[in-house]
């Protein structure tokens, strides 16, 4: 399992770089769960990784087909091996596929290798979101590259307070059952990692646990290596191919 680490900018960048992180991602932890940085932001998370780690976008919660394909082109454009979006407020399982084939589109249009991540979120409730089942059969239908379990209020409970280590463990296989890579995330702390990991999520996906002051504040190397060290997982290859010889691209 590899460890994400959710940066806010270049600085955040170079401090889980130095930490020995797996993904870095660039997120607004100050707009949501899935916050997108601005492109100028994003290209100097870029410049400061400089290849040397993969770089994953959050281009936010999807309304409307046009602008998140145009968010999807743009961030894959620019370098991002993975776009993540999410579907809350969309009631309609319909509607969300829409939405998920629109990004997909975007990324493909970039001509780039990268792929699309859906996001579930387990303490989304209707009409308020997707339930993460749902998702599961939205990415497979869509083409998307993998999926990412989250929570939608950061200010609410972990994700292990949501969902049990069986019930995760059963999402996570039908996930890869359907050859997805599948990432979790949510509040997730130091504890949580071999909790995930024994679940068999490919990647785990931290901010506030990563961060000096919490989700709000900076990111510091010790803490990024602390994560990474009960992860145990090598870095995943620039451009992740989910076929290869674990069935998901990434060793765990």
């Amino acid at each position: 399992m590899q460890l994400l680490v959710s940066v806010a900018n270049a600085i955040d960048a170079g401090a889980a770089l130095d930490g020995g992180v797996a993904i870095i991602d660039a997120k607004d932890p100050q707009a949501g769960a899935l916050g997108a940085v601005s492109l100028a932001v994003f290209g100097e998370i870029r410049a400061a990784v400089a290849n040397r780690r993969p770089l994953s976008a959050a281009i936010g919660d999807a309304t409307d087909e046009a602008a998140i394909a145009r968010a999807a082109f743009e961030f894959a454009a620019a370098g991002a091996v993975f776009v993540k979006v999410g579907f809350y407020g969309v009631a309609s399982a319909a509607h969300a596929a829409l939405l998920a084939a629109a990004a997909r589109r975007g990324v493909v249009a970039a001509g780039t290798d990268s792929g699309l991540v859906v996001v579930a979120y387990a303490d989304a409730d209707e009409p308020t979101g997707i339930g993460p089942a749902t998702l599961i059969d939205i990415a497979a239908r869509t083409g998307a590259t993998g999926v990412l379990l989250d929570t939608a209020d950061k200010s609410g409970r972990g994700l292990l307070a949501l969902i049990g280590p069986a019930a995760l463990t059963a999402w996570v296989a039908r996930a890869h059952a359907c050859g997805l890579l599948v990432a979790v995330a949510g509040k997730l702390s130091s504890d949580d990692l071999p909790t995930v990991r024994a679940a068999g999520a490919d990647i785990a996906g931290v901010r506030g646990a990563a961060c000096e002051g919490g989700r709000h504040g900076r990111v510091t190397a010790e803490r990024v290596r602390q994560l990474a060290g009960r992860c145990c997982g090598p870095p995943v290859p620039l451009k992740p191919d989910i076929t290869a010889a674990t069935g998901h691209g990434v060793a765990r």
